[in-house]
């Protein structure tokens, strides 16, 4: 018999187990059953951009194979770490998930500033879908015929080649100072808030060349002329262009977009996104809306992109302390 001055705590403990076993056992059926209610993707930047609108396509067609709706939040500011602390902060249980966008918030800003989160240790990447089109501009009328001739023309003329690029210390900023460093020459680096400003300082002849972002409509109208691409394969809309592994130029330019989810989300809820996104990918809506956009189809599944962001943690880390910018 228990003791009458033990049996309340006796039966609160009880209690307690039982209250435990039957939320945990919620948990688990809600999980099996998994999605039961709408999924939010949680995008690092402002409505209608290209990353933005592609994760709108991608969620559209997905919706028939998760049988739940997926909605959309714009969280910007911080350039993406304000999105990315989000994500990480969320419960994990697959009901709000993140568009990673590529090198900014992964595998620069970390090291330059101190953030809310890990890029490699506090998320469990889903799968890539896109990646992002950046490369080396001139204006239209330039006369730099390749990219050759502009590195030509900067080893002759030091420091006054000039280039502009969306801000400093950005992707393309980092590979163009790596590309000067192979080649021994020196450039004169000016920072601009946006491609649209960049582009525009071009067509004023107020810089040699831009790296970035560029505008499809105006290449395709002979108003600029793409000289290099940093992805890493060849475009399809411009396949005669070379990248950068093309012209010997050993450096990495992650811009892409994906799916990821705070670290703790269970693997059998992953499987079930990665499943489905990927299946959505191949959905002719979706297929010619990111081909209109100019945007490049690119898969990784879960373990190929968990694998190729920390390898690319590793690079980053290596090549900005190098520049002497890692704190």
């Amino acid at each position: 018999m228990v003791h009458p001055v033990l049996k309340p705590k006796v039966v609160f403990f009880l209690t307690l187990v039982l209250t435990l076993i039957i939320v945990r056992w919620g948990y688990t059926q809600e999980m099996t059953r998994y999605p039961t209610r709408p999924i939010n993707i949680i995008v690092p930047m402002s409505s209608g951009t290209s990353s933005d609108l592609g994760v709108r396509l991608l969620g559209k067609e997905a919706e028939k194979y998760l049988g739940q709706p997926v909605i959309v939040t714009n969280k910007a500011g911080g350039g993406g770490s304000v999105g990315y602390s989000a994500v990480a902060t969320v419960k994990p249980d697959g009901y709000n998930i993140g568009l990673f966008v590529g090198a900014a918030p992964s595998f620069i800003m970390p090291f330059l500033e101190r953030l809310p989160y890990h890029p490699i240790k506090d998320f469990k990447h889903i799968v890539q879908y896109l990646s992002i089109n950046l490369g080396v501009i001139v204006k239209g009328d330039s006369p730099f015929k390749s990219f050759k001739e502009l590195i030509d023309y900067g080893r002759q003329n030091p420091k006054k080649l000039t280039y502009g690029t969306n801000a400093p210390h950005s992707i393309a900023n980092i590979i163009i100072e790596q590309i000067s460093k192979k080649e021994g020459i020196q450039l004169t680096h000016i920072p601009f808030k946006s491609s649209t400003e960049f582009q525009t300082a071009l067509l004023g002849n107020h810089i040699h060349f831009a790296a970035g972002d560029f505008n499809f409509p105006m290449v395709e109208a002979r108003e600029t002329r793409l000289l290099l691409s940093f992805m890493e394969k060849r475009s399809d809309d411009f396949p005669q262009i070379p990248i950068l592994k093309d012209l010997g130029y050993d450096i990495p330019c992650p811009s892409m977009n994906g799916l990821f989810a705070p670290k703790d989300i269970p693997d059998d809820v992953v499987k079930k996104l990665e499943e489905s996104f990927s299946k959505a990918m191949k959905e002719p809506t979706f297929i010619k809306g990111v081909k209109d956009l100019h945007l490049p189809i690119f898969y990784r599944n879960s373990q190929e992109i968990e694998d190729y962001m920390a390898r690319n943690y590793e690079v980053f880390s290596r090549i900005l302390k190098e520049m002497g910018l890692a704190k």
